[in-house]
């Protein structure tokens, strides 16, 4: 049995690799979404925007709920469309 799953198993092999690649990479960033520094650092960014007049106050607290929710891992992360928002 260990013969026949390991001639039918070797040609699907390189795709299992870039599954198991593909958990790797959304189990890092979840982790770095979640790591206080980061978390911190992203608030005092929304912060600086809004005192500098780049974001209105609405934005901000919108930003900020976004980075919060992200934190817990609730729904709403919307980091590429508010990144270009601000452009």
């Amino acid at each position: 049995m260990g013969l026949i799953s390991i001639l039918f198993g070797w040609p699907v092999a390189p795709l299992r690799g870039v599954i198991r690649l593909g958990e790797v990479i959304q189990e890092q960033v979840e982790r770095e979404m979640r790591d206080p520094v980061v978390v911190r650092r992203r608030l005092e960014e929304i912060e600086r925007a809004r005192a500098a007049g780049q974001i209105s106050e609405e934005e901000e607290a919108l930003e900020m709920q976004e980075v919060l929710q992200g934190m817990v891992g609730g729904p709403g992360r919307a980091e590429p469309a508010r990144q270009e928002r601000r452009r």
